[in-house]
């Protein structure tokens, strides 16, 4: 009788779980009985393990073999399991000594050749391996510059089967073929979910939103969507652009993405994690460095916004957007009880997804950029266009964007048609963006420097009972708003997210506190309602 272990990780959401594989041979009729709660893809790689150790030159034990994933209460999928039973199933039949994968963590796909092929998911696994004390991992070697993102961690890429023996049993490790340059490999379908982030901003290539060369100064005019814009990068607001086709809304969205800060250490491997597992991480790329931008056709359901799919749910929009910007277009197209679900990661920077298969939380603090058309037509505030939406039409078109998700977006601002002078140049050229994103991140870490030893990172984030007890803004600054708000055309929430804004506001201008003026903005820049606001952001117009 022999026996062996090793282990593995089995992820949950964007989680990962440490699984231990165990192999027991014993005497009786050859078979091979794979238990511990394993899907469809799971069980399949009996007959792939058995190919790959034959072909790797290894003898296949003739016993009854059973392998056992466990805990055998949490769901496996996938193939990342496939190296882990070899392996196993090696150390029972002594052909590798049992005592050297003890406490390996091994991860990967077998092909039936005994190639070692990635899989996704590879940061958050090795990330689960480390916190729960494993100092050793074996990935595809195409993933183990993804792996490597852990510090703490030893990682062996491994090409196929028979290198990770030779290094187990301290053999020479024979060399393996690599594509020819220029052929495709088929190894990187591994990572790559098919159609994954295509059209969304998050393919290869597309991680700017808008492309190569896209530059704040190509909007023309658009002064107040342009400072709405800067005040959300700055201080993490929600966005709301309304007005009519061709002004100029998904322009600027699309240039938003570069205005945001490069991403910290910590908020990297985040956003790395969740497209390791949705497979939209880019060959080549292990580590996101830069702001996602993800912007889901308005036809998308509510479990492709907040998460779902048979069995564990992946990842949706919010969670592909996560430490980035969500953009919805024609927001009013979308179905209200997508819109709705929004709701909770707005508020909690998260999402809690509840399947028969289990509950998973996922990430998703991100930054909401909704543009709108006044009504279906999209004419309907153009003097002399024609419109000939009834008025019923034009409210149900509106009311489609409910009060309680517009109560959660700070900043509602009106994009005008762009005029003659603007658009020829006549009018003068706007901030490029390198200026703006320069702002943006002095404000920023104004903004982290007050905040430092909380847990926020931006004004978006903080509580209202702190910004009004902790922070105070100067006095009487709050006199307007507190006008708006016995007249009830600010609730109590709106407030709080009013302050909130002219703390960003007062960033931008480089003061220490807010006073009226920043307040009059952030009123301004929330309730459409011009307030002779001056402007205190440079190039504002």
């Amino acid at each position: 009788m022999g026996f062996a272990r090793t282990c593995s990780v089995a992820l949950v959401g964007v989680e990962g779980v440490v699984v231990e594989v165990q192999a027991d041979l014993e005497p009786g009729v050859a078979a091979f009985t794979l238990v511990g709660l394993p899907d469809k893809s799971l069980v399949e790689s009996r007959d792939r393990v058995r190919a790959a150790v034959v072909n790797s030159g290894a003898e296949w034990p003739q016993k009854k073999l059973t392998v056992g994933l466990s805990p055998a209460s949490v769901p496996k999928s996938g193939s990342g399991f496939d190296l882990a039973v070899a392996v196993a199933v090696l150390g029972a039949a002594e052909r590798v000594d049992p005592r050297e994968i003890a406490d390996l963590v091994v991860i990967g796909e077998l092909g039936l050749d005994g190639r070692v092929r990635p899989v996704r998911g590879i940061l958050p696994a090795v990330l689960a391996a480390a916190e729960a004390g494993y100092s050793q991992v074996v990935v595809p070697e195409r993933t183990a510059a993804e792996a490597a993102l852990v510090p703490g961690v030893s990682v062996l890429g491994v090409r196929s089967l028979r290198q990770l023996i030779a290094v187990l049993t301290g053999a020479e490790v024979p060399e393996e073929e690599r594509a020819e340059e220029g052929r495709p490999d088929a190894m990187f379908a591994g990572l790559m979910v098919p159609g994954a982030g295509v059209g969304t901003g998050l393919a290869a290539g597309d991680r700017a939103g808008g492309g190569d060369g896209a530059d704040l100064a190509d909007v023309a005019g658009q002064y107040a969507a342009r400072t709405a814009l800067e005040v959300a990068a700055a201080g993490g607001h929600h966005l709301l652009l309304h007005g009519p086709p061709g002004a100029g809304k998904t322009m600027m969205a699309e240039r938003m993405p570069a205005v945001l800060p490069p991403l910290t250490r910590q908020e990297s491997l985040e956003v790395t994690a969740v497209h390791s597992v949705a497979g939209i991480l880019p060959p080549g790329e292990p580590l996101v460095r830069t702001a996602p931008y993800c912007a889901p056709h308005h036809s998308a359901t509510m479990q492709s916004l907040v998460g779902g799919g048979n069995g564990l749910p992946r990842p949706g929009a919010v969670s592909l957007a996560h430490r980035g910007i969500l953009f919805l277009d024609e927001a009013p197209e979308f179905s209200g009880r997508a819109l709705d679900s929004l709701r909770q990661p707005l508020e909690s920077g998260h999402v809690v997804v509840a399947r028969s298969a289990g509950v998973v939380r996922l990430p998703a603090r991100f930054l909401m950029v909704l543009a709108a058309n006044p009504c279906p037509c999209g004419r309907h505030t153009l003097h002399g266009s024609g419109c000939e939406c009834p008025p019923s039409a034009i409210r149900k078109y509106q009311a489609r964007l409910s009060g309680p998700l517009l109560d959660r977006v700070d900043l509602r601002v009106g994009v005008e048609p762009v005029q003659r002078a603007d658009l020829l140049g006549q009018g003068g050229r706007g901030e490029p963006t390198a200026v703006v994103a320069e702002r943006v991140r002095e404000a920023r870490a104004r903004a982290a420097a007050r905040l430092e030893g909380t847990p926020w990172n931006t004004n978006s984030e903080v509580p209202g009972h702190e910004l009004r007890t902790r922070w105070q803004p100067a006095p009487g600054a709050l006199g307007a708003a507190e006008r708006d708000m016995e007249r009830g055309l600010l609730t109590a929430r709106g407030l709080d997210r009013v302050l909130r804004v002219a703390w960003t506001v007062a960033d931008l201008a480089g003061c220490d506190r807010p006073d009226d003026r920043h307040v009059g903005l952030a009123l301004e820049l929330r309730t459409g309602i011009a307030r002779g606001a001056p402007a205190l952001i440079g190039g504002a117009g």
